[in-house]
């Protein structure tokens, strides 16, 4: 059953064929709010386009063909826009993962992830950015991920396009906060969703160019278990509490009532371990080197 809101909002949401962009595209509509769902080939996934499309929420919603590593999708902002469609809330959740030891990647399987969740997303935010600023209101949500604060082995590529966002997320926060534009980083962890169909192993990894040294490290064993279909076996992290808090933290309802102003979240326990990795290793870096750090200003 959806709910009516006090204020109802649009949402834009990149990657909803599947996973959180889909569950959270039905949320947004669940509790009465506008949707503009985007996937990169609608063709591909018919049945949930028409769940979305005959979902019987109050709010408005359309589903676009958006492949975010399109130079042309600032387009599709502006034509909403133009047509009286004012976006409240872009969610950049489109994205993939490819697996190997970082010695084995290639230049267009590290390209084509820094394409789709860097540049991708930042595109798409420079577009709607001017309309929010005008508006004097708006919401842009990043869904990242542990890794880019702590990659594990066979992340490297992954990580970087990841903690590529999370820098780009943490200068523009402070950019557009007097604008009354909020940015949210989103970092999430192993959840049980469709995640590992969109993850795949190296090129060089597949043909069988893994050189011995690396046959049963960690690396190995993470990309076959998340290539392999086994992601379910290793995700702790329940798929719908978590889009229930990302919404919550958005509109600053529930679980996010009074949250209204903060900049990142993390969600999974597994987060929370790398969270507070990241915190000690900066901690042990200024406990070894905090003398020397301090000493190489001028005299």
């Amino acid at each position: 059953m959806s709910s009516s809101p006090q204020q109802r909002l649009t949402f834009l949401i990149t990657g909803c064929s599947s996973g959180l962009g889909l569950l959270l595209s039905r949320l947004v509509l669940d509790q009465g709010h506008n949707l503009i769902a985007t996937s990169r080939a609608p063709s591909r996934t018919p049945n949930a386009i028409n769940e979305i499309l005959s979902h019987p929420g109050a709010g408005s919603r359309q589903w676009r063909q958006l492949d975010v590593n399109d130079l042309s999708t600032p387009k599709l902002i502006h034509d909403l826009e133009a047509s009286g469609v004012a976006i409240d809330v872009l969610v950049n959740n489109a994205g993939f993962s490819i697996h190997a030891p970082a010695e084995l990647l290639e230049d267009d399987e590290l390209g084509g992830m820094m394409d789709t969740m860097y540049f991708g997303s930042a595109r798409l935010i420079r577009a709607v950015l001017p309309f929010m600023r005008q508006r004097k209101k708006g919401v842009i949500v990043n869904m990242s991920s542990g890794a880019g604060l702590e990659g594990r082995e066979s992340m490297s590529g992954y990580a970087a396009a990841k903690a590529a966002l999370d820098g780009f997320s943490k200068v523009l926060a402070k950019e557009v906060a007097s604008f009354g534009v909020r940015v949210l980083t989103v970092h999430l962890g192993a959840f049980d969703t469709t995640m590992g169909a969109n993850s795949r192993s190296g090129r060089k990894y597949i043909q069988g160019g893994i050189p011995d040294a690396y046959v049963g490290s960690m690396a190995d064993q993470i990309t076959k278990t998340l290539t392999g279909g086994n992601l379910a076996s290793v995700a702790e992290g329940d798929p719908n509490k978590a889009v229930k808090a990302v919404f919550d933290v958005i509109v600053g309802e529930g679980v996010g009532f009074g949250k209204e102003k903060e900049r990142m979240l993390p969600l999974g326990r597994d987060v929370n371990k790398r969270v507070k990795e990241v915190i000690g290793g900066y901690q042990n870096a200024l406990n070894v080197f905090g003398d020397i750090c301090n000493n190489v200003n001028k005299d």
